[in-house]
């Protein structure tokens, strides 16, 4: 093991190969060693790295800690971040109280009710994607057949883009969480993404429909609460991230339970229960978000024993948190009878994910019904030969391959 005592070690870390699922061994061995500890960014930069569940809710929860990109301190993972960073004013870079002010205008369009009442919608299009993939080739790729048809289905329907434009939007998105292109090329899929939203909330206020950019057109943008550029990078937002982070814990989630027989039995035979927690549980074992949670401090604090000086970046670990023992026992098990819903896989404090609650039901609905309806389902290939998006934001696999 490396001496944790020398130089900041660099960050990311990677995963070893033979362990797909688990966090990078490195962070694991600092989450039990030296749980707060400084790390080297590609810029020479030397933020704070929080591993421990804990000290991680304390940080994400505190106002002294900061989501302000244009802060000198602010820990930018690469250039692509830095560049993705600058581009996209979002709920994911807004403080109080601009960030409180925007996010109400959202919270009505993703509440736990309604999130609940578009269950029958969900289920349908995951019947309807699953009777054509039994009724089309064997082997076939779950991504493209299911995993990432039902989110970017259920986003489009919501925010009112049309699914027809997905392979626009879906290359755009790639071009945005992807972090080994070249930083111009995440800015100008930025510019192409919102020019296309610009357009699209344009033609929502001539004629609005029963969605969400409709609704931002008629009550924020004809009465200048919020210009067209506003709602359309809160759309770029809410598409990207409704659509890439559900898709790819349908896809690595199915992944995991496949690797483990007896948990996906459990799954496949469990009551709607069962399932929830079974969704909480990979939530938690899988932790998708490779960026981790980035902070500033804006006034000296003292986390985990240390004390981080006003300007200083924090990195909170969400991945080693949700392994942390003391909230997790056994936590490098994956056990779906876990209770385990206090998991920060979504986050925590004021920038938790707006979009949870349909993630979940989302979830529910694909893990509830996939392995029912096709009992047999495995992995066309090793596990050892799928390829996992280790330079993403979000973690997953390229494709998986599956049979019946």
């Amino acid at each position: 093991m490396t001496d944790l005592s020398s130089e900041p070690q660099p960050f990311p870390m990677p995963r070893a190969a033979r362990c797909p699922f688990d966090p990078a061994p490195e962070l694991s061995h600092k989450a039990a060693e030296a749980p707060v500890t400084r790390v080297r960014l590609w810029d020479g930069s030397t933020p704070w790295l929080i591993t421990r569940y804990a000290d991680a809710r304390a940080t994400l929860a505190d106002p002294r800690v900061s989501v302000d990109v244009t802060h000198p301190g602010f820990p930018h993972t690469n250039a692509i971040s830095r560049a993705r960073d600058a581009e996209m004013k979002t709920l994911m870079q807004m403080d109080a109280p601009e960030h409180v002010a925007q996010r109400r205008l959202m919270t009505a369009d993703f509440t736990i009710r309604r999130m609940e009442g578009l269950r029958p919608r969900i289920q349908q299009i995951v019947d309807d994607l699953i009777d054509d993939m039994l009724a089309g080739p064997n082997p076939a790729d779950l991504v493209q057949a299911l995993a990432l048809p039902v989110p970017t289905l259920v986003i489009c329907e919501l925010l009112g883009v049309p699914y027809a434009d997905r392979a626009f939007f879906q290359r755009a998105a790639g071009a945005l969480v992807m972090d080994e292109n070249d930083p111009a090329q995440a800015v100008a899929a930025a510019e192409e993404l919102n020019a296309y939203l610009d357009d699209l909330v344009e033609r929502k206020n001539a004629e609005p429909g029963d969605d969400v950019l409709s609704r931002l057109a008629v009550e924020e943008y004809r009465t200048g609460g919020m210009t067209r550029r506003d709602i359309s990078t809160m759309g770029q937002l809410l598409l990207i991230a409704g659509h890439d982070t559900t898709a790819n814990v349908i896809a690595l989630g199915t992944a995991a339970l496949l690797a483990h027989p007896d948990q996906l039995a459990a799954v496949r035979e469990g009551d709607p229960a069962l399932v929830a927690g079974a969704v909480e549980e990979l939530l938690r074992y899988l932790s998708i978000t490779h960026t981790e949670a980035r902070r500033v401090a804006r006034e000296d604090i003292e986390i985990g024993g240390h004390l981080i000086r006003k300007g200083e970046g924090v990195i909170v670990v969400k991945s080693t948190a949700n392994r942390d023992p003391a909230a997790f026992p056994d936590p490098d098990t994956l056990d779906v009878r876990r209770q385990a819903r206090h998991h920060i896989a979504f986050g925590y404090g004021p920038h938790q994910c707006l979009g949870q609650s349909l993630a979940r039901v989302e979830l529910q609905v694909v893990y509830g019904t996939l392995y029912r309806r096709i009992p047999t389902l495995a992995l066309a290939i090793p596990l050892d030969d799928l390829t996992f998006k280790h330079q993403a934001v979000f973690y997953g696999v390229h494709d998986l391959p599956v049979t019946w």
